[in-house]
């Protein structure tokens, strides 16, 4: 059976796609063209004010090249700065960077001799900090630009970072494969593309391979329209071929190593084992066009480039944690959230089911059961509570948070579907802190040193829904703390086909050292006694953890004692830095929520990428590291569309830095590959935070129409660009009987980074007629300010009637 796919995808997008034909680029290929200059570089900045007068405050801070520095006006509303060029000079764009204290209403003038000014455009806007991209395009050449503002953001004066002035469009950008996370090993050939036709059987060579040939059938499936057979065995033309067995994949890599081989002719996927055949397979998609991610079928051409690939993981852990205890996630956002990453290859996913707010794992009465303790509350209580609001009344996020749990069968099927994206599940059991939830639904927890104390009267503690940390702990000294911990450990474990247990042990702060030491001792013996490996926040790592048999994931604090539990316990660990991992802290400062104390600022994009796991915990050997994981709180993280919002794009650095060599990577290579990805995340409907510094591709594909003349034609351009406003984009229409046509692109959903939410695909429509029939081609040109125009052909075919 092909494998049901759960994408998030816009409605209009999947009727646009419909039956479409991307048709290749019209006209010769230019020659290169010079690379754009900014000519501020050259030129001297003056301001009407400086705040304090302070040197580190100048106007020559606008034009030197470092987003660090900055010029700040004085307090007024129509302080200016200018730029006089170094020489007069056309302008074709002007981007503006302000770090803070923005401009919400400014105009962008020239002068040709700095007296006379032109006012280019009126700009208003409603976020701080941002980035302004101005179109000038001037027939004549202008000696000054400024910014004269009419209204600051507050009360502070303006501050601009860098002011740049463009004497062209920037350069369309050098093609790329987009490959992430980065092989080990890439060589384009440089051969004819191989083509995936109608007629293409996927073969399946060996009993492992059956399961990533029926994933790869399952992605191609709906957006070609093939019926891309599996099957053990074929003579056709052009197979791709997946080959599963010993010694098929790179020496010394079987566990998740694989070759992936593109000829004219065929496709060859060989690994060792079923993951690593399944990570090629992955490769393999991102090579496609990123239409291939459609519900519904492109007629795109379906090509791959001629590449040989040889691919391995550094690190064999590359997780993401989700907080559902916070705020529960239904399985099916459950199932989305697996499938926006499994594409970049993470292989666990940590769900972290128990917290003072909630619990959300069903457990079972056993039929054994000396303190009569009803395990069903659990959820029929605490799976009833979640996040609420903070200790000042305030509402934590855009809602209250999301109540509900998983019965066995749910988690069952949790397991089944991660595993069929090559993922295994690690469970977490919070404790001995964080057990509010538990104290709340299970009255004989609440024993003389659990804490805290039900009020008088009260069998069990009330709930709390605020985001207070480190005041809840089971009792250390009552029997019924341990025969609950190993009954709910039991059922955990036997439910958990994957090797790892976490049992938290983060933030315990009203346990006594005494007492937590004591009481996760005892949890840490009965994971192991289970035949499993507990894992545990870095704060456990002083305890006397199983030898050999132990995992310590850092989050924050002493590193010291981590490296002790490596070198003393022969403990793993695993890494989930606050300032490299933790999602919820916010990407961009113009983000309302998220936090800034890991950073202090926001925890951008180049934090989760800039940063080596290898050397990060000191004295240790590399090999002691199991890998990474990002880490998403639920305070006030909302449901999937947030959670992905806040993890994407940062969790794809994740993934790289848990799988590319550490000499391989660089930031700027990176976030170049990276810009492939939008379209395809666009596509997926993945809802990404779209990084100002990354420079996020455009594409466009053409839905071809047939009509009857005088009938309107209805043909339809889809346009993907990642962070754009509709206001943003224009669109030009030229048609082979000379008529040209300029359209507006619309969007279902715009762009907002209040809102949490990227922007949907956009889409362009001429409802031109015809009063003739024949065949016809229509080119879009989509340009917006700063950037190099997109193009597109289609045909509309005109009958007769």
């Amino acid at each position: 059976m092909p494998l049901s796919r759960r994408r998030l995808i816009a409605t209009h997008l999947a009727v646009v796609l419909a039956a479409t034909l991307l048709a290749p680029l019209t006209g010769a290929t230019p020659a290169a063209a010079a690379a754009p200059v900014n000519l501020a570089r050259t030129g001297t900045a003056t301001a009407s004010s400086v705040e304090l007068d302070r040197a580190d405050f100048a106007a020559a801070h606008v034009t030197d090249g470092n987003r660090t520095t900055r010029w700040s006006s004085k307090h007024q509303d129509d302080n200016w700065i200018q730029v006089r060029l170094a020489t007069a000079a056309t302008v074709d764009h002007v981007t503006i960077s302000w770090p803070n204290a923005c401009a919400r209403d400014f105009v962008l003038q020239t002068s040709a001799n700095g007296t006379t000014w032109t006012d280019v455009a009126r700009v208003q806007r409603d976020t701080c900090p941002r980035t302004d991209v101005i179109d000038v395009k001037s027939a004549q050449p202008v000696t000054h630009v400024r910014m004269q503002g009419r209204q600051r953001w507050a009360t502070y004066g303006y501050s601009i970072s860098e002011f740049e002035i463009w004497d062209r469009p920037v350069a369309a950008p050098a093609p790329s494969l987009g490959l992430l996370p980065k092989p080990v090993s890439v060589t384009e050939t440089g051969a004819p593309p191989y083509t995936l036709g109608r007629d293409t059987p996927i073969v399946a060579v060996g009993a492992p391979a059956s399961a990533p040939a029926a994933y790869l059938a399952g992605i191609l499936r709906p957006s070609t329209g093939y019926p891309l057979p599996v099957v053990t065995q074929s003579s056709a033309a052009a197979p791709i071929v997946i080959e599963v067995g010993a010694g098929k994949g790179p020496a010394g890599q079987a566990a998740e190593g694989y070759r992936l081989t593109v000829t004219t002719t065929r496709v060859q996927i060989s690994a060792d084992t079923a993951a690593g055949a399944l990570h090629g397979v992955q490769t393999l998609r991102q090579l496609l066009p990123q239409w291939v991610e459609s519900d519904t079928v492109v007629g795109a051409a379906w090509q791959v480039p001629t590449v040989t690939i040889t691919d391995y993981p550094r690190f064999a852990y590359r997780g993401m944690m989700l907080d559902v205890a916070r705020s529960f996630y239904p399985m099916s956002e459950i199932k989305a959230y697996i499938e926006a990453a499994a594409q970049y290859k993470i292989n666990r996913l940590h769900l972290h089911l128990t917290d003072d707010q909630g619990w959300r794992i069903a457990v079972d009465n056993p039929a054994t059961n000396p303190s009569a303790i009803n395990y069903r509350l659990l959820t029929e209580v605490s799976g009833r509570t979640a996040m609420t609001y903070n200790a000042e009344g305030q509402l934590m996020g855009t809602e209250l948070g999301v109540t509900g749990f998983y019965t066995k069968a749910d988690y069952a099927e949790i397991v089944r579907y991660a595993g069929l994206h090559g993922m295994t599940v690690v469970p977490e059991i919070d404790m001995p802190g964080h057990t509010n939830a538990a104290l709340h639904a299970i009255a004989p927890l609440n024993t003389a040193g659990a804490r805290p104390q039900p009020a008088a009267g009260q069998p069990t503690v009330p709930s709390n829904g605020t985001g207070a940390v480190g005041y809840s702990s089971l009792d250390a000294a009552s029997p019924v703390t341990y025969e609950f911990v190993r009954q709910v450990l039991t059922q955990i474990a036997a439910m958990t086909p994957g090797p790892y247990l976490h049992i938290g042990g983060d933030e315990a702060h009203v346990t006594s050292h005494a007492d937590y030491t004591t009481m996760v001792n005892s949890f840490t013996a009965t994971v192991a006694s289970l035949g499993k490996t507990v894992a545990g926040w870095n704060e456990y790592a002083g305890t006397a953890l199983p030898q050999g048999n132990a995992v310590v994931q850092y989050w924050n604090g002493d590193r010291t004692a981590v490296a002790n539990a490596v070198t003393n316990r022969a403990a793993k660990v695993i890494l989930s830095p606050a300032a490299h991992t933790y999602v919820p802290q916010k990407q961009d400062s113009r983000q309302p929520l998220g936090g800034t104390w890991a950073c202090g600022g926001p925890c951008g994009l180049d934090r989760h990428y800039n940063w080596d796991p290898g050397t990060f915990i000191p004295n240790i050997a590399a090999g002691s590291v199991l890998g990474v994981e990002s880490a998403l709180w639920g305070e006030f993280i909302r449901r999937v569309g947030q959670a992905q919002y806040y993890s994407f794009p940062r969790l794809i650095a994740t993934a790289e830095v848990g799988w590319t060599p550490q000499a391989q990577r660089d930031y700027t290579d990176f976030t170049t590959r990276l810009s492939v990805a939008g379209g395809r995340l666009t596509v997926e409907g993945v809802n990404f935070f779209p990084t100002a510094d990354v420079a996020w591709r455009r594409q466009v594909i053409g839905r071809p129409a047939t009509v009857a003349v005088g009938a309107p034609a209805g043909a339809t351009w889809t346009i993907t660009a990642p962070g754009a406003a509709s206001t943003d984009l224009t669109a030009t229409v030229t048609w082979s009987d000379g008529r040209v046509e300029s359209l507006t692109p619309t969007a279902t959903r715009e762009a907002s980074i209040p809102a949490m939410q990227i922007n949907s695909a956009f889409t362009v429509v001429s409802r031109r007629t015809f009063a003739v029939p024949g065949t016809y081609t229509g080119t879009v040109a989509v340009r917006s300010a700063g950037h190099a125009p997109v193009e597109r052909a289609l045909t509309v075919t005109v009958t007769s009637g």
